[in-house]
């Protein structure tokens, strides 16, 4: 594979991956809505929920933050191994 590659999604799983979220945030709410509890039961497993949902987001956006700041090094460091070849066989 070369560097520069993009590498993108279908629109369709694209379209999956939106309509599953929604779907799932949709089906949670409704759970919590509809369950026999007071209304501060209710709004404590909503504010649950909204919480681990923030989190899911934040861990994911940090690991992928993880995964590309290794790959920029990485290439960094191919890069100066390169320079460093070429100048030793010239």
């Amino acid at each position: 594979m070369h560097e520069n590659d993009i590498q993108s999604h279908s629109t369709s799983w694209l379209f999956f991956v939106k309509a599953a979220f929604v779907i799932s945030l949709a089906s949670m709410a409704a759970g919590i809505l509809f369950m026999p509890a007071t209304l501060v039961e209710q709004g404590y497993f909503a504010l649950s929920a909204l919480f681990m949902v923030s989190a899911t987001i934040t861990m994911v956006k940090t690991a992928r933050d993880e995964h590309e700041s290794q790959r920029l090094l990485n290439r960094i460091s191919e890069a100066k191994a390169s320079k460093i070849i070429s100048e030793f066989t010239e």
